[in-house]
C-alpha cells in the first residue's frame, strides 16, 4: 500500500487534481453526528431500563435504588424471582450465565403475571420489556 503523501505526490506529478480534503472533513463530521445521535439514543434507552428496574424492585417491596447498584441489583433480582442467592456465582460463569438469565426472566415474567409473550420479550428485548413491566400495570405476586 502506498503512503498517503506519496499518493498525493503521484497525483500532483501526473497533473491530476489532488483528492478533495473537504469530502474527508464532511465524512468525519457525519460520523461524529451519527455517534452523537447514537449515544443520545443509547442513553435514553439506558434510562428507561433503569426506571423500569427501579419500579420492578419497588413493586416487589424492595428498595428502588438497588436497581442502580452493580452486583447488588442481581442479588435483589434473585430474591424477587425466588431463586437462591448462590445463583449469582453462576452469573459469573461464561455460557452458564445465559441459562441463568433466561431462567431469571422466565421467573420474573411469572411473578408479574406475564404470559409467554412477555417472557420471550424479556429474554430477547429486555430494553423494551423491562420498562413495560416496571412502568406498566403489572402487579407483583410473590406466590406465583
Amino acid at each position: 500500500m502506498m503512503h498517503p503523501l506519496l499518493l498525493l505526490a503521484a497525483f500532483q506529478e501526473a497533473g491530476s487534481p489532488a483528492p478533495d480534503a473537504g469530502a474527508a472533513d464532511a465524512a468525519g463530521a457525519a460520523a461524529a453526528a451519527g455517534a452523537t445521535v447514537g449515544g443520545i439514543i443509547g442513553f435514553v434507552v439506558w434510562l428507561a431500563v433503569i426506571a423500569g428496574m427501579w419500579k420492578i424492585f419497588t413493586k416487589a417491596g424492595e428498595p428502588g435504588w438497588a436497581a442502580i447498584v452493580p452486583i447488588y441489583n442481581f442479588i435483589v433480582l434473585l430474591k424477587i424471582t425466588g431463586k437462591p442467592v448462590w445463583w449469582f456465582v453462576l452469573l459469573l460463569i461464561p455460557c452458564a450465565n445465559f441459562v441463568v438469565l433466561i431462567l431469571l426472566m422466565i421467573a420474573l415474567s411469572k411473578k408479574f403475571g406475564g404470559g409467554t409473550g412477555t417472557t420471550v420479550g424479556l429474554i430477547l428485548l429486555p430494553m423494551v420489556f423491562i420498562p413495560m413491566l416496571g412502568l406498566g400495570s403489572a402487579q407483583y405476586n410473590a406466590s406465583a
